[in-house]
């Protein structure tokens, strides 16, 4: 008896030491790279955005109304097959090219948004930042299929929470680091100097290989027009054809919409509910800083082992509790008022939650895509998630004036709780075995069947 609870505890001490050395390998630290220039251009059209036109007095109700910017996260599917299956303008291959040619419109995107003035140039602006929040969702297409192809099933959830890690790092940077920046050299400087750092994204594409992807999913040139038709089938209906033969489908769509409406909701509003608490953009900064970056770290990390070690069905269910516990702490920052503190406390349960319930997420979505369709159908999961955050969260500068801050983060931490009721009713089913990460579908069967053709020129 003792001899068998050595060997088990031996055997569980191998898996944690398993779980956590998949953090070290390169393809993984690639994608930490690229999870960084995801996440950068976010809160540029959000909550950095919302605080420029905050201290320029622009009323509440439209700070709120800036979410719906972010749409084109929400609808990336839309045009997620073209980047599926067209070839890109740069021949460094399918992922690359593409990856290179958005990142550079993105930097352009980016620069002409922070030349702008509000006071002046607000319709200017608007559009400028409709084109940054296009491109930067165009980014997470590439990204997002770059990570899948790349990286093997066991590195999947390391891969999702290295991502996870990246992002809100780069967040970060869009967040606390241009509020440092604008504080004391503008916001021109502040945004120039996000796009710069793009380039981090800019140089894992120059020099990480292509992924190797079936035969069955490349293209070889053909005419245009007398494919047109097929190439339609493939490219779209194809991609949502293969993702509905899934049992209870319209259940797991459903669970996805819901799992960060909570957060998203909190989110949007968090940087005006300090605002008008009396904290100063530095203050607020700093806090994100010191607090935000190593509680997103840790959260990410955690939340990535959990998923690999307990499952993901368990890890969503969690960490999908724990972040409605994390958005309770802004009812706390509202009683309380300008307390730092409370500021410090708060950052750090929203980022710790946030992350780790974001790992547990994106490693699902993953473990749902088909090989021959990933860009398209992790598109549109990933649309599903961020449709909360723009689409329903625009309407939290109204009613967070109509029923008041308490009652508004009350509201936000319990929104996302029927998602985690049907993760439950779910179960190890759909796209997962005993709650772990298993290939969603291993073949494409005759939807696949022949190559897409690239045009003749």
């Amino acid at each position: 008896m003792k001899e068998s609870a050595r060997n088990d505890e031996r055997g569980a001490g191998a898996n944690w030491r398993r779980a956590w050395a998949a953090y070290t390998d390169r393809r993984v630290l690639q994608v930490l790279a690229l999870g960084f220039s995801s996440g950068l251009p976010l809160l540029l059209t959000y909550s950095t955005l919302q605080a420029w036109l905050a201290t320029v007095g622009v009323r509440r109700s439209t700070l709120g109304a800036i979410a719906l910017v972010g749409t084109a996260y929400s609808f990336k599917f839309v045009w997620s097959p073209l980047i599926d299956r067209v070839p890109p303008p740069i021949p460094l291959g399918r992922r690359r090219g593409w990856g290179i040619t958005i990142q550079v419109l993105l930097i352009a995107a980016i620069l002409a948004l922070g030349s702008c003035d509000p006071k002046h140039h607000l319709p200017r602006m608007a559009v400028l930042a409709v084109a940054v929040a296009f491109l930067s969702a165009s980014q997470d297409i590439v990204i997002d299929a770059w990570r899948v192809e790349s990286l093997t099933l066991d590195q999947q959830a390391p891969g999702a929470a290295m991502v996870q890690s990246g992002y809100r790092i780069g967040m970060l940077a869009a967040g606390a680091g241009a509020l440092f920046i604008a504080a004391s050299a503008g916001w021109f400087a502040a945004y120039a100097t996000m796009a710069g750092l793009l380039s981090v994204g800019l140089l894992v594409f120059f020099f990480a290989p292509e992924p190797k992807v079936p035969s069955e999913t490349s293209y070889q040139a053909r005419s245009i027009w007398s494919t047109i038709g097929h190439a339609f089938f493939k490219a779209v209906i194809a991609p949502f054809g293969d993702f509905m033969r899934r049992p209870l489908w319209p259940v797991i769509l459903i669970a996805i919409f819901l799992y960060k409406m909570g957060e998203a909701m909190a989110g949007v509003m968090s940087t005006p509910l300090y605002i008008s608490l009396g904290f100063t953009l530095p203050e607020i900064a700093t806090a994100s800083k010191i607090f935000g970056f190593f509680s997103i770290v840790i959260g990410a990390l955690i939340g990535g082992v959990v998923t690999t070690r307990f499952g993901i069905r368990t890890a969503l269910i969690l960490c999908g509790i724990l972040q409605s516990i994390g958005n309770l702490f802004f009812v706390l920052q509202a009683m309380g008022g300008h307390r730092i503190g409370y500021l410090a406390l708060c950052v750090t349960a929203e980022n710790l939650t946030g992350a780790m319930a974001g790992t547990a997420l994106i490693t699902y979505l993953s473990s749902l895509c088909s090989p021959a369709f990933t860009a398209t159908q992790f598109a549109l999961l990933s649309s599903l998630a961020s449709l909360s955050r723009t689409v329903i969260a625009s309407s939290g500068g109204v009613l967070s004036e109509k029923i008041g801050w308490v009652q508004f983060f009350l509201l936000t931490s319990l929104v996302g709780l029927p998602s985690i009721l049907l993760f439950f009713w779910i179960g190890p089913r759909n796209g997962t075995r005993n709650g772990r990460l298993t290939q969603a579908l291993s073949d494409t069967d005759d939807l696949s069947e022949e190559p897409i053709p690239a045009p003749k020129l």
